[in-house]
């Protein structure tokens, strides 16, 4: 295979590194002996060693083996950004169990199906406001049969007041056996939840290789300016139950040796305060997080020149957002592309590369790409041709949980097709044209306009709807929705259909627009047609800028 971006990467850096691929357990243990008394985590002020981390991952892996979950049984985390996220997915990790992300953003249908279709049927969760809760409610719907919850009074928190359904996770503990479980790095570690074709999610099998690979590939990635291992501040404030999170900023420090600052929500002045007065070096960030820094008033007034290296990933930032981004920030942003199903390694745009719209980068290190016709994904394209992004590598994952059919039709000779739009230049730089097919990217969350019309339709006076996604300067996109009613209906206001689908989507799905038509667009078959709506709402916001640039 001719692979052009290897002569375009940046100097010392080398596609065909070798990569590190193992299992979760072994990066921890390889971590604990190199870094044994550095703060691998701070929480509330609360500092934890290396050492300290291995030995309570061991300490609740052990309790869960006593408990009776076993290798490969599925377990749903319900965890915020709070030391019980690293410590519990590292244990079930440690006994080759599964874990299952559940997202606390989620409609409690949405966790109820996560739940039944993994098998998962032990939650582990804190309590935190809303977390422990929502676990209860679970159990009592009957979408599980345990929780287990770890105190957050246990990381300098205030003492909760707990619930007699609820058994503690500290009080599990025990001493580690004298061998675990045989785990391998094809054994699956995540099951990693996004869209479905249905509107319900489908659960990505993460493997061990997957996750320690693209840790490895992150790693080899050189660009400018080494951080030095094991001296690095790293502010986690996005959540670790995303993938995008889970392996660039937990799991890639880990190895690294530097100290994680964990935070259970983005906050825009917390963090100011975080970066000036912990001297934090590197931060992760989304589109809305990056505009939520921009947008606070004080921005301009806090030192920020501690950091080394800001990343923005888990959806397009708009152009001009990203240069005043570059210039609030004073350096370049460190943008790539990648997926769920990818682990979610993918692209890195270069740093001497000249900012364009759409440029997502090269392939990182071991990440094989090309774009394919969208007829015909057997037939690669050349270079300037528009076509479907595929890629393979040892980070793609081994398939979605119980459904082979969508699997299948997933790969094409060993290529996962990812069903977004782009092309490839001469030079190996690729760019993305279009997202998938209907998804909608807001605040960095996927959100499926099948899922919420699903939702729409129970609503008793809608007759049809249609969701897309449009243009939302905070979020990047949001969901608007196109509803016809049923005749003698009474007009129906975005306020009344919010609080209608109030449990029934999550926050990051709610519509935040809402137009009634008498009709919607269909196709000659009766389909009914988004892609025309996209159309024109594509047409008015053009229309929009122009009255708006006029003299």
């Amino acid at each position: 295979m001719i692979r052009p971006w290897t002569a375009s990467y940046p100097e010392g850096c080398r596609w065909d590194a070798p990569l590190a691929s193992g299992t979760l357990g072994s990066l921890l243990d390889t971590a604990a002996d190199r870094w044994s008394g550095n703060p691998a985590l701070e929480y509330r002020g609360h500092r934890i060693s290396y050492a300290e981390l291995r030995s309570k991952v061991d300490r609740i892996a052990a309790g869960l083996l006593r408990l009776g979950i076993t290798p490969g049984q599925p377990v749903g985390l319900l965890l915020p950004n709070t030391p019980w996220h690293p410590v519990s997915f590292l244990a079930l990790a440690r006994i080759g169990a599964r874990a299952v992300h559940l997202s606390p953003l989620d409609a409690k249908r949405v966790l109820q199906h996560k739940l039944t279709d993994s098998g998962a049927r032990t939650i582990i969760t804190t309590d935190l406001p809303g977390m422990l809760s929502t676990a209860l409610d679970l159990l009592d719907a009957g979408a599980a049969d345990r929780v287990l919850l770890g105190e957050d009074a246990e990381w300098g928190g205030e003492a909760g007041q707990g619930d007699v359904r609820a058994q503690s996770l500290s009080a599990l503990a025990a001493d580690p056996p004298e061998s675990w479980p045989v785990v391998s790095p094809g054994d699956v570690a995540l099951l990693q939840y996004t869209g479905g074709t249905t509107g319900m999610p489908k659960g990505a099998m993460l493997t061990h290789g997957n996750l320690t690979a693209a840790v490895s590939t992150y790693r080899n990635w050189q660009d400018g300016g080494v951080q030095a291992e094991g001296e690095q501040r790293v502010l986690a404030v996005l959540p670790l139950f995303h993938i995008y999170a889970l392996t660039t900023v937990l799991l890639r420090h880990l190895v690294d040796g530097n100290e994680i600052l964990l935070r259970p929500r983005f906050d825009a002045e917390a963090t100011f305060r975080d970066i000036e007065t912990r001297r934090v070096t590197i931060l992760s960030g989304v589109p809305t997080l990056w505009i939520a820094m921009l947008n606070h008033p004080d921005a301009a007034k806090y030192d920020l020149s501690s950091l080394r290296s800001c990343i923005s990933g888990g959806a397009p930032l708009p152009f001009d957002v990203g240069a005043r981004v570059e210039a609030l920030l004073g350096q370049r942003l460190r943008i790539g592309w990648g997926m769920t199903e990818t682990g979610p390694a993918g692209t890195r745009v270069p740093v001497a590369a000249k900012p364009r719209p759409g440029i997502i980068g090269l392939p990182l290190p071991g990440v094989d790409l090309r774009i394919v016709a969208l007829g015909d994904p057997t037939r690669e394209l050349q270079p300037g041709e528009v076509g479907e992004i595929a890629i393979r590598g040892p980070t793609v994952f081994a398939g979605y949980w119980n459904k082979p059919e969508e699997t299948a039709a997933a790969f094409c000779e060993g290529w996962f097709l990812t069903g977004d739009i782009g092309r490839m230049e001469a030079d190996g730089m690729f760019f993305l044209m279009d997202r998938r097919k209907n998804m909608i990217i807001s605040g960095g969350f996927n959100v499926y306009p099948a899922a919420i019309e699903s939702a729409i339709h129970e609503h008793p006076d809608v007759a049809e709807v249609i969701v897309i996604g449009i243009p939302d300067p905070y979020r990047g996109q949001s969901a608007k929705a196109f509803v016809t009613l049923r005749p003698g209906a009474a007009p129906l206001a975005l306020d009344e259909l919010k609080a209608f689908l109030r449990d029934r989507v999550g926050r990051h799905e709610m519509p935040a627009a809402l137009e009634l038509r008498e009709s919607l667009p269909r196709s000659p078959a009766g389909k009914l047609l988004a892609s025309t709506l996209v159309a024109e709402e594509r047409a008015r916001a053009a229309g929009t800028e122009q009255e708006g640039s006029a003299p």
